[in-house]
This record gives C-alpha cells, sequence and structure tokens, in this order.
C-alpha cells in the first residue's frame, strides 16, 4: 500500500492536484496526518467531498477493512494539520460528524462515488466521515 500511495502521490503533485486511473475526475486531497504515538507526519491521498460552506468531508473506509485506518486515529488525536488541494497547502482542523449529521451526508457521498456504498457492505463497523475546515 505504501508503494501505491507513494505513486498517487506524486502524480497528484505532477498534476497539479489531479490524478487519474481510479481516481480520475475525483477531487483529491493529500492528508498530513501526525502520527499519534510517533509524532511523525504521514501523507494519505483521499478522495475528498467539497461542501458549500467551503469545508471538505473525508471518508475513514479503508476499502471496507474491519479496522479503521491509520490515518483516522492519528487526526482523532491531532485535529490540526496541513492539507494539500491542487496547488495550495493549509492548515486544516478536523471534527467527526455525528449520528444525525453522517446519516445526512452518507447518501450523497455514495451517489458522488458509489464505491463507498461497496465498502459499507463489507464491514460491520459504521464508517466514519471527518470534516475539515481551513484555519488561519
Amino acid at each position: 500500500m505504501s508503494d501505491w500511495n507513494e505513486s498517487v502521490i506524486a502524480e497528484f503533485r505532477a498534476n497539479e492536484g489531479r490524478v487519474g486511473g481510479y481516481f480520475e475526475g475525483a477531487p483529491m486531497i493529500l492528508l498530513h496526518h501526525i502520527g499519534a504515538r510517533t509524532g511523525t507526519v504521514r501523507v494519505n491521498p483521499l478522495v475528498y467531498f467539497p461542501q458549500d460552506d467551503g469545508s471538505m468531508l473525508v471518508v475513514a473506509s479503508k476499502g471496507g477493512a474491519p479496522t479503521n485506518p491509520d490515518w483516522y486515529h492519528n487526526v482523532l488525536a491531532n485535529l490540526r494539520f496541513e492539507v494539500e488541494v491542487g496547488t495550495r497547502t493549509f492548515t486544516v482542523e478536523a471534527s467527526e460528524l455525528d449520528g444525525p449529521e453522517r446519516a445526512a451526508k452518507w447518501p450523497e457521498i455514495v451517489a458522488a462515488r458509489p464505491g463507498f456504498g461497496d465498502y459499507e457492505t463489507r464491514t460491520s463497523r459504521t464508517i466514519p466521515v471527518l470534516r475539515l475546515r481551513e484555519v488561519a
């Protein structure tokens, strides 16, 4: 997975935030999360969902695995971190969508990227959705 992530990150940076293949046409973000135990900054490429209020939603799907992705735990431990969107790098603050808010947004996410609906069928966990808001 690390080599795959590295190739997506390189493509993202070489093409002003655009990635082809499976991610063709999807809005992409590079999330610079801080290791909860190590303090090491790591980068993960993710699809994001722009919102009318300027925030962005990201989904901790891990392809429908039974556990949440490591980046999700790191984000909860360090809610402020940097992201790259297109050619911009800026600081965001994360918050997790609660039950009713997540329930309202989930159908929109699945309508935009049906793969997330497939991931949901592969796991018994509720797949977390996080809102990222730019901060000064």
